[in-house]
């Protein structure tokens, strides 16, 4: 048993719906989110800046204590997370585009997927997909703009439902019938991509996968904290504090400005 922190990161703020998800699912854990949102996204940056960040987080976060690391990027796990187990002792989780889900739920065997740059180019992305081409169809999209756009407090803006109105219509005159989200920002366009898609495409993204693995490795590595003591979620960024705020909906949290 471990009363240290679980650690998460991501390139911005994309990964709180990582961190409710573990929240809900690990009442007992405390947490600290660091969001990089400086740096975002990290899609364009090429694989040796991604995997130099992810080291950068990872040390930070352990620095400050924590047992396990949450890549809550999907960028920085379809590029980094090899090297972050290769360098650091701790357990690492990461996250990838939920193609199986998908390919198992879909009817059409038609998949849109909604990624950055960063995740739709990498080996990983590629050998997940592979396994799957001879039974689907595969629409990439890459999402230029919406990081961006989460980033600086647009989620519900006019200039958002044009750029998603623009992505999704080649998909739905592909004829998918799921949409897999490949960003972890993506999570929460969940309400508007709703508005806009057919009622028959349904849209798949991966946070309660990531919450359930998580539990799985605390238990399996002894790490679990199974007490009732003070839980305490602990949140950096180096970018604009109003957007976690907004999206977490308090502005109660334990939240600081990190020079990073």
């Amino acid at each position: 048993m471990s009363f240290k922190p679980i650690g998460i990161f991501d390139s911005g703020v994309g990964g709180l719906s990582i961190w409710k998800e573990i929240r809900d699912m690990l009442p007992y854990e405390s947490t600290i989110y660091l969001s990089d949102s400086k740096h975002a996204p990290y899609g364009p940056k090429g694989q040796k800046a991604i995997i130099d960040l992810s080291i950068k987080n990872s040390q930070w976060l352990i620095d400050h204590g924590c047992k396990l690391i949450v890549v809550a990027c999907n960028t920085a796990t379809t590029n980094a997370i090899d090297q972050l187990r290769n360098k650091f002792s701790v357990p690492f989780i990461g996250i990838e585009p939920a193609i199986k889900p998908a390919a198992l739920q879909s009817k059409t065997k038609k998949i849109g997927i909604l990624a950055t740059e960063g995740t739709l180019s990498s080996n990983l992305f590629h050998k997940s997909s592979e396994l799957y081409l001879n039974d689907l169809s595969i629409i990439e999209q890459v999402g230029d703009g919406i990081v961006e756009l989460i980033e600086q407090g647009k989620l519900n803006s006019n200039e958002m439902r044009d750029l998603l109105i623009k992505y999704l219509k080649p998909m739905i005159k592909a004829e998918i019938d799921c949409l897999v989200l490949g960003c972890t920002h993506y999570h929460f366009l969940k309400p508007i991509l709703k508005e806009l898609l057919p009622k028959n495409i349904n849209v798949i993204d991966s946070p309660e996968a990531v919450a359930r693995q998580t539990k799985s490795v605390l238990q399996r590595c002894k790490l679990s904290n199974n007490e009732v003591l003070k839980v305490e979620s602990q949140f950096y960024t180096n970018g604009n504090q109003a957007v976690i705020e907004d999206l977490l909906k308090s502005k109660k949290v334990k939240l600081k400005k990190l020079e990073f």
